[in-house]
């Protein structure tokens, strides 16, 4: 583990970096960084990626935590998780919703830790279906409950705002685990659920 006075170090010149490759981005596409407007930009472009790439260095199964031992065994829904992400082909911003449901098997989480996992999984380069199925695989290896299904829509910017610029389409993935794969019936109300 590393001190927090390394760390720091670490961060400081991490940023240094990131603002001296944002001035060449300005210069390379025709900007002049030093014009009013733009003499900030690369402070501010370093603190959007030390937030919007949040989810490095997080610990997917520590985040889950604590879980209760409750004897429930129906289906939990966590329902409309609003994530913001970037895609790492063109590192542009798609975003939706991720609904979790979980047949519990002894454990439950707390609800709010289903919002901390889908930001550390989202705060980081990533494609859809990789959200996907890392939520589905954390869930089980973390809670082992006896299924695990997650669905993510999302809208995606370098299919809206540019290349083909179909506006308004979304993407939709799921990922099922345990039970959910035999049991339509479950699935189904899963779905039922969600769409309410």
């Amino acid at each position: 583990m590393l001190s927090n006075e390394l760390r720091n170090e670490q961060v400081a010149d991490n940023r240094g970096k990131i603002e001296e490759h944002i001035r060449e981005i300005l210069k390379l596409i025709g900007e002049d960084p030093d014009r009013e407007g733009l003499q900030e930009t690369p402070a501010r472009v370093t603190r959007m990626y030390e937030e919007i790439f949040a989810g490095y260095g997080k610990d997917y199964k520590e985040i889950l935590g604590v879980t209760f031992d409750e004897k429930h065994e129906e289906l939990v829904v966590v329902k409309d998780i609003v994530f913001y992400s970037q895609c790492e082909h063109h590192m542009a911003p798609f975003f939706g919703k991720v609904h979790v449901g979980y047949i519990p098997s002894g454990k439950i989480a707390g609800l709010s830790k289903f919002a901390r996992l889908v930001d550390a999984v989202t705060k980081r380069l990533q494609v859809q279906e990789r959200i996907t199925s890392e939520l589905a695989d954390v869930l089980m290896e973390t809670l082992k409950p006896h299924g695990v299904m997650v669905v993510v829509e999302a809208e995606h910017l370098c299919m809206c705002a540019r290349g083909v610029k179909k506006y308004g389409s979304k993407t939709v993935t799921s990922g099922v685990r345990g039970v959910f794969r035999r049991d339509v019936a479950l699935r189904t109300e899963f779905m039922s659920l969600i769409k309410e």
